[in-house]
C-alpha cells in the first residue's frame, strides 16, 4: 500500500480506479469540513482530490503532515496555497488538458450566439414572433480575434477558431515564442488594443488579474469588441462591463463566469444591482460555469491526474 489518498470532492471515478490499482487507499470524504481538517482528520492521509470547495491554506496544509500530493480536478489553482505547499516539497497537480477542448468549443459557441443573435432569436421565435431583421447576425469572417492568455484554455480556443475565416492572434504576459502555432499571430496588448474585434479571456485568476477588465482597459480599444469571459468572474467588473455596452464601446459580451460566483463555484452571492442589470441585458450570453463541464472532460479530467499521479510515482521510484 502507498498510502491513503482522501477524495474531498467529487470526481470522475476513474481516478479512484486507477489510484486503487496502482496500490493506493482511497477514501471519500466529500462531506470533510475545514475545522475537521483543522482537528486531524486527514493528518495520516498522503494525498487529497479537491476541485474548488475548499481553500487549501497554509493552515490546512499544516494539518496535514503526511500529505505528498493534491490533485486539482480542473484548471485553476486559486484555491490552493501553492507556494507554501512547494516551500514543504508537497506535489499539485491540476488537469487544465483535460477539459480544454470543452472550453474552445463552449467559447466558439457563445461567440457565434453573440455574432447571430441566436439567444434572443430562440426566445423571439417562442414568443410567436418572426422578426428577420431585428436579428440579422454578424459574420466571423474576416474579424481579429485576439486570445488573452495563450496556455492550455487559449490554444484550445484557437484550434476551434481555425477554418473560421478569422484572424487570430494571442497576447500571454509571460509565455513568449508562440508564432504560427494554431495559426496564431503573437502580438503585444497595444496591437490588440489597436485592432481587436473581439478579446477572448482566458488567464488564471490572482492579483494581477482580478478586475483586471475595467474603464480604462475597456476604453484602451480602439473599436468597440466583443468580449469573452470562460476563466474567472473576478477578472471582468461586472458594472464596468455594463457601462461599456451602455457606451457602444463594446458590443456585448459572453459569460461564462460571473464576479458574483461563490468562492467554492457553486452558486451566486447574493443579487445585487449590478447583477440584476447584467441578467436584463441582451447584449449579454450567459452560461454558468460549465465551458470546461461537458461529457467528456468530465472523464479526461479525473484520467489526466491519474497520469500525473502516476508518472510522479514512477519518476520516484527511477531516481
Amino acid at each position: 500500500m502507498k498510502g491513503r489518498v482522501a477524495f474531498l470532492d467529487a470526481v470522475h471515478p476513474v481516478l479512484q480506479e486507477r489510484l486503487e490499482k496502482a496500490g493506493w487507499t482511497c477514501d471519500q470524504m466529500e462531506e470533510l469540513g475545514r475545522q475537521e481538517i483543522l482537528d486531524g482528520a486527514l493528518k495520516a492521509h498522503s494525498g487529497v482530490v479537491i476541485r474548488a470547495r475548499l481553500q487549501l491554506d497554509q493552515a490546512l496544509f499544516q494539518s496535514m503532515p503526511a500529505l505528498q500530493f493534491v490533485a486539482r480536478s480542473g484548471a485553476g489553482l486559486e484555491n490552493i496555497a501553492i507556494d507554501y505547499a512547494s516551500s514543504q516539497g508537497i506535489e499539485v497537480f491540476n488537469s487544465p488538458e483535460g477539459n480544454a477542448d470543452a472550453v474552445g468549443e463552449h467559447a466558439l459557441g457563445q461567440l457565434l450566439m453573440l455574432f447571430h443573435k441566436l439567444r434572443i432569436a430562440d426566445v423571439s421565435v417562442r414568443n410567436n414572433q418572426w422578426e428577420r431583421e431585428a436579428h440579422r447576425g454578424m459574420e466571423l469572417k474576416g474579424k481579429t480575434v485576439a486570445i488573452i492568455g495563450f496556455g492550455h484554455m487559449g490554444r484550445s480556443f484557437a484550434r476551434k477558431l481555425r477554418g473560421m475565416d478569422c484572424r487570430v492572434v494571442a497576447y500571454d504576459k509571460y509565455v513568449r515564442g508562440y508564432h504560427g502555432e494554431e495559426g496564431v499571430l503573437e502580438w503585444t496588448m497595444d496591437q490588440v488594443f489597436e485592432q481587436a474585434d473581439v478579446v477572448s479571456l482566458h488567464l488564471p485568476f490572482n492579483k494581477e488579474t482580478d478586475q483586471l477588465v475595467q474603464h480604462h482597459w475597456l476604453r484602451a480599444f480602439k473599436r468597440p469588441i466583443s468580449l469573452i469571459n470562460t476563466a474567472r468572474g473576478g477578472i471582468v467588473n461586472t458594472a464596468h462591463l455594463l457601462d461599456a455596452l451602455d457606451a457602444q464601446v463594446i458590443h456585448g459580451a459572453a459569460l461564462d463566469v460571473l464576479e458574483f460566483e461563490r468562492r467554492s463555484l457553486e452558486g451566486l452571492i447574493s443579487r445585487s444591482s449590478e447583477l440584476d442589470r447584467l441578467l436584463a441585458d441582451e447584449r449579454v450570453v450567459l452560461s454558468p460555469h460549465v465551458a470546461g463541464w461537458s461529457v467528456e472532460s468530465y472523464f479526461k479530467l479525473s484520467d489526466v491526474l491519474a497520469d500525473k499521479i502516476q508518472n510522479w510515482q514512477h519518476s520516484l521510484h527511477s531516481t
